[in-house]
């Protein structure tokens, strides 16, 4: 781990020293004793840099931050930014969608062999993940670490998918109703990048943000669907979610579907979802 953290911030110094690009997103040491984002500017400030199994974040998601001139008449920054495997699949997705652009984009991969939580434990999506090397990067850190991967069983939706219908409603229901509209999960999540949310566009000023059941389960399975065949399954929305809603196994499910009918993985490779297309002037899909 210390070898990871002493190349990154040394690959971190070089593009900034030699003028490659304008920051470096990656990860410092965080107060509470574990880590978070970092914004270096400066090559003298790249020693702030690290690597932990604590380095949860999906960083990807600050890219959208970076889209847009710090001044006008300025072209945008030029970022890079430290991506784990599953991160980077986010990379694929936001080239694939014309979020970002790729020359202006350095992709620092990092060999993952798994995070862990606060109480160090794995987190789920590590120990089931059979992919430790990023699918996009201009910089490698690290060599493919040699890890035993638990068979991906999917027991918890298993589970969830063997109740009778009304059981597996009265099931989300309960989820859902416990969902505050804080949005965590939303702000959080790479794939989620519209200016206006169309969950908040016909909210008025004094329009609350929709806390009854209805708007709270429409808000989840709308988003759900939006990410449907984008979604890389980074997990961070469930991670920062206040109140612990098992949000990944709307996701998982989804992209089991997507994986199943497509054959398609989003992140593997730089191409847009099967799910998302364009209507041509007489509404047909082209």
């Amino acid at each position: 781990m210390n070898d990871i953290g002493q190349k990154i911030r040394e690959t971190a110094r070089q593009l900034l020293q030699e003028g490659q690009v304008d920051c470096v997103i990656g990860y410092e040491a965080s107060p509470r004793g574990g880590v978070r984002p970092a914004f270096i500017y400066d090559a003298g400030e790249a020693e702030r840099l690290v690597w932990s199994t604590r380095a949860v974040h999906n960083l990807a998601t600050y890219l959208h931050d970076k889209k847009k001139p710090a001044r006008r008449g300025e072209a945008p920054p030029r970022v890079a930014v430290v991506v784990k495997p599953c991160d980077s699949r986010t990379i694929n997705v936001l080239l694939a969608e014309g979020q970002i652009e790729r020359e202006r984009t350095t992709v620092i991969g990092v060999t993952c062999d798994g995070m862990v939580d606060e109480s160090g434990a794995p987190l789920p999506r590590c120990v089931h993940c059979a992919e430790r090397t990023p699918v996009v990067y201009d910089v490698l850190i690290g060599s493919p670490p040699d890890v035993d991967v638990a068979a991906d069983d999917d027991a918890d939706l298993a589970h969830v998918e063997a109740l009778p219908p009304t059981e597996r409603l009265a099931f989300w229901l309960h989820e859902f109703d416990r969902c505050i509209r804080c949005y965590a999960c939303r702000q959080v999540c790479p794939g989620c990048y519209c200016t206006t949310c169309m969950f908040e566009r016909d909210d008025g000023l004094w329009v609350d943000a929709g806390v009854e059941m209805p708007g709270k389960y429409i808000f989840h399975l709308g988003r759900a669907l939006h990410l449907a065949g984008r979604c890389v399954g980074c997990d961070e929305c469930e991670r920062v979610c206040p109140m612990g809603l098992p949000l990944r196994l709307l996701n998982r499910r989804l992209a089991r579907e997507v994986e199943t009918l497509y054959g398609y993985r989003a992140g593997r490779e730089e191409t847009l979802a099967p799910l998302l297309f364009e209507l041509g002037e007489e509404g047909s899909p082209i």
